[in-house]
């Protein structure tokens, strides 16, 4: 079987630092080993209209941001293919067969469903298109025949219902369907990165993002407001790291190399917590140091995102290609869905001959 990832984002706005250690930086680990005979990288405008059906032109300027960082972070048009979710009409199709499988009682179980309804404050006014994209996500999973798909903890759910539909549809109709793997980001810290203000979701919407693209002046800004021990008042006193903002980004970005260049009196992350742990280190310092971390990760994506600023066509370009790839591996899994639902009338020339038959013989 081949080894194929699928993985994508939805575009309502420029990507963030949580979309980077969640899955981001991972695609770009993935695609560089060379390990997979196909790589799609979806930018998800129809699954953003869900929730964003009364503003398009929001998810249509967006599309372009979404695509600049993908680039900037190192995804490689010549070993990655990089698609808009709307432009494979053969996803809404096979979203409406997959319909069949899912009752809307299970819908209603999914956490993520059940989240995201709470943070949009729908209560019951939930457009159908936002309360079933667990079944769009399937399509778009199956339609690429993924075997792997990279993301964060909270998008597991989502791949559990992709999982269910697999086996009913194959368990229905037949061995159809190839079943995915979620690969989740092996740093925990990683898995659900908070929002600088301590909440638990990093979120556009919630405006408690470090994007991809800031400058260096507004990410020093946002790092130095960054939520951390409420109890630990005055430098002597003992800190927690429990819920500390500032230590869990630093689990999530920072390498031992940055020891030597930034705080050369610590050896490491270990250190550095009993430290604070014990008493005696200030936040500030803790959050300079997480400062220059990430300015030191985030400078070089900053950089190649200008550089492809500057050729705008071309970057449609790359997704025009992607796309039109992307369609043509599509319309071969829906051509097998068709056939094993047995909806395929005009290619079986069995059932013609068949019916021709029947009738000849009255």
């Amino acid at each position: 079987m081949k080894k194929i990832m699928l993985t994508g984002d939805r575009p309502t706005g420029k990507l963030h630092v949580g979309h980077y250690v969640g899955s981001l930086r991972r695609r770009v680990e993935l695609q560089n080993t060379g390990d997979f005979d196909d790589i799609f990288i979806m930018i998800a405008d129809a699954q953003a209209l869900t929730d964003n059906a009364d503003n398009p032109e929001k998810v249509r300027q967006n599309i372009i941001e979404v695509a600049l960082d993908y680039l900037a972070c190192g995804l490689d048009p010549e070993k990655s293919t990089l698609l808009i979710q709307s432009q494979i009409p053969e996803l809404c199709e096979l979203s409406f067969y997959y319909m069949n499988l899912v009752t809307v009682s299970r819908l209603q179980r999914n956490p993520t469903v059940k989240t995201e309804i709470k943070m949009r404050n729908f209560e019951a006014s939930i457009p159908v298109g936002f309360f079933t994209y667990p079944i769009s996500q399937a399509a778009d999973i199956t339609a690429f025949k993924a075997t792997i798909v990279p993301v964060g903890e909270d998008q597991m759910p989502m791949l559990e219902q992709t999982k269910e539909i697999v086996h009913k549809f194959n368990s229905v109709y037949g061995e159809t369907l190839v079943e995915p793997q979620i690969l989740l980001p092996d740093n925990e810290a990683c898995m659900r990165l908070p929002g600088i203000d301590g909440k638990a979701k990093m979120s556009k919407s919630l405006g408690n993002c470090i994007y991809l693209s800031e400058e260096p002046e507004e990410i020093k800004k946002k790092v130095f407001s960054m939520f951390t021990d409420p109890t630990h008042i005055r430098i002597e006193d003992p800190g927690k790291l429990e819920g500390n903002t500032v230590f869990t980004y630093l689990d999530a970005f920072c390498r031992p190399e940055y020891f030597p260049e930034f705080l050369p009196e610590y050896n490491n992350l270990d250190e550095l917590k009993e430290h604070y742990k014990r008493g005696g280190l200030g936040d500030m310092k803790v959050k300079r140091f997480l400062n220059n971390v990430l300015q030191a990760e985030l400078e070089p994506i900053r950089k190649r995102r200008k550089e492809w600023q500057k050729d705008i066509p071309a970057v449609y370009e790359i997704l025009r290609k992607g796309s039109e790839k992307a369609e043509k591996v599509a319309a071969e899994t829906l051509k097998d869905v068709k056939a094993a639902m047995k909806i395929n009338y005009f290619d079986d020339e069995e059932l013609i001959k068949m019916q021709s038959a029947k009738y000849m013989e009255e």
